[in-house]
């Protein structure tokens, strides 16, 4: 007859300081990420960042040449994200960062905006069918790269 094994473990409460939701045009993935990050901040009652990014890599080369069509479209992401800012504070949110920037966002959120805006979990959504320009499907790079906890919503 074998012993059984004793296992010293004790459950410890989580709590996070600061969350950053990554959002894009995939509407359904975001709207789920969204509401769990609001629901989070608003319990938690902390700060909630939403970032949105510009993918340059999207734009032909015309487009990319003509300012005014990348400042048409960083201008919509900017409208986007006013919106979002909005419903979270309608939510109860009290503390909300609207993050804009430009390039792969995988790359971009890991590198410039989770050391800048320093949260302690980085929520995004996550396509079911693959496509390289939402951010869900950036969501294994951020899972795998980001120096935070990464929660993937479906």
């Amino acid at each position: 007859m074998t012993e059984k094994r004793q296992l010293n473990i004790e459950v410890e409460s989580m709590h996070y300081q600061k969350l950053l939701i990554a959002i894009d045009d995939d509407t359904t993935s975001s709207k789920r990420a969204f509401n769990y990050a609001c629901t989070l901040a608003k319990a938690y009652q902390i700060p909630l960042g939403i970032v949105s990014i510009l993918e340059t890599g999207d734009l032909n080369i015309y487009q990319s040449l003509s300012p005014n069509v990348v400042e048409g479209r960083r201008e919509e992401i900017a409208a986007d994200l006013d919106v979002y800012v909005q419903k979270a504070k309608e939510f109860g949110v009290e503390d909300v960062t609207p993050i804009l920037n430009e390039g792969n966002p995988g790359h971009v959120i890991v590198e410039e905006v989770i050391p800048s805006f320093q949260p302690d979990l980085v929520i995004c959504g996550s396509k079911t069918k693959p496509s390289k320009h939402l951010i869900g499907t950036h969501a294994s790079y951020l899972a795998k790269y980001a120096p935070c906890s990464v929660t993937v919503v479906r």
